[in-house]
């Protein structure tokens, strides 16, 4: 019997770590014990260093910390904090977030998991199913790191790797031939039929269907290895084709800006058939723009709707506006352009000779000024133009 006690003993005190007697005869001695226990505890809790991250005097930041945000983190996971910005990184992570996944202190789950990891993604990520008639087997266990990373990747949808490489490392090359007898072409891009997440349709199959793709294979690829271009969608895509004499485009035929760059061929999720979500499939080529006013105080709100702005395929006007700089503002922002200062093709900005529009005086992708001026709108903007006032 007391062999048995002693075992339990020893088991309760592995399970609930000890802290050090320095944290004992002082921060215990207000703060219970009994809110710092938990299957993971954080290390310097563990240790009983609690002064690694607050300051038991006065602080500048809420909770006595000695620092704010990621900041704190990073002072020892120093391997986190370099180079965080390289390729793509999770929002959190890049706003300095780290409390909006993990507990500070203590938590029943690995890493310091605020809830299940099925939880915790869901939080943010709505836009998603929970449950899909078809799951993939990771997502309906709620196991997204299996083809995700947390904090920051090189590739798009913080992916381990690239798509195939992913997809491949758990689907056997050689049994998915198998169930794409006749498929035109070696097995690749994966995605462009799949969803990796869920679908209604057998085989993860996307629900909108191209509908060349719901005939057959033959439709577009009249040969086997063939790979249909530009022109073979304009075939079909007529009204398109005008894009491509415009003075800005985006249909140029080449290679490396075709249809299919924004396009599945196959299936997709909306009838559109883009890759993914709009902002996405914009921020592949332009993430340079959106990383550049990413910080801006001032930015006009739901910017991630491109195409209320701008053309999709091709425009006469600069940046591929929809109208030019008076018009595509003014279609939200209806008393606009009718009062204060002139615009319109009868004024010139004296720098430019272009004609004076909106976005002669507002930035609309993102500023540091109020109202997304370019400049101060105390007097930098207006001596611009106006140089002898």
């Amino acid at each position: 019997m007391l062999n048995r006690l002693i075992v339990l003993v020893f088991c309760f005190l592995v399970a609930v770590p000890a802290v050090s007697r320095s944290a004992e005869s002082t921060c215990f001695t207000c703060h219970s014990k009994d809110d710092f226990r938990g299957r993971v505890v954080h290390r310097p809790l563990e240790t009983g260093s609690c002064t690694g991250c607050h300051n038991p005097h006065v602080a500048r930041y809420k909770g006595l910390l000695n620092q704010q945000g990621a900041g704190l983190c990073y002072t020892c996971h120093t391997g986190m904090g370099r180079g965080i910005e390289a390729g793509k990184v999770h929002p959190p992570v890049l706003k300095g977030q780290c409390l909006v996944c993990h507990e500070p202190h203590v938590s029943s789950r690995k890493n310091l998991l605020r809830a299940e990891l099925e939880t915790s993604c869901f939080e943010c990520h709505g836009g998603l199913k929970s449950r899909y008639q078809v799951s993939h087997q990771p997502y309906s266990r709620g196991e997204c790191f299996s083809c995700h990373r947390p904090h920051q990747s090189e590739h798009d949808q913080l992916l381990k790797a690239e798509p195939n490489k992913v997809c491949f490392s758990c689907h056997r090359l050689v049994e998915l031939r198998k169930g794409h007898q006749g498929y035109p072409a070696s097995l690749g891009n994966c995605l462009t039929c799949h969803d990796p997440h869920g679908s209604k349709r057998a085989g993860l199959l996307r629900n909108m269907l191209h509908e060349p793709f719901r005939q057959g294979c033959r439709s577009c690829h009249e040969q086997r290895g063939q790979t249909p271009d530009t022109d073979s969608c304009l075939k079909c895509h007529a009204e398109v084709g005008s894009g491509r004499f415009t003075i800005h485009n985006h249909i140029t035929g080449k290679k490396t800006n075709t249809c299919v760059s924004c396009h599945s061929p196959h299936a997709a999720d909306t009838s559109d058939l883009l890759r993914s979500s709009q902002d996405k499939v914009c921020r592949r080529c332009h993430q340079d723009t959106v990383s550049r006013y990413r910080d801006s105080l001032y930015k006009h709100p739901e910017i991630d709707k491109c195409t209320d702005c701008h053309e999709v395929h091709g425009s006469n006007e600069l940046a591929m506006l929809k109208g030019n700089g008076n018009q595509a503002c003014t279609g939200c922002h209806e008393s606009q352009g009718t009062f204060t200062h002139p615009v319109g093709s009868d004024i010139r900005d004296p720098r430019s000779g272009q004609m004076v529009s909106c976005t002669t005086c507002h930035n609309p992708m993102g500023s540091d000024f109020k109202y997304q001026l370019t400049y101060s709108g105390a007097q930098d903007l207006c001596r611009q133009c106006h140089k002898s006032y």
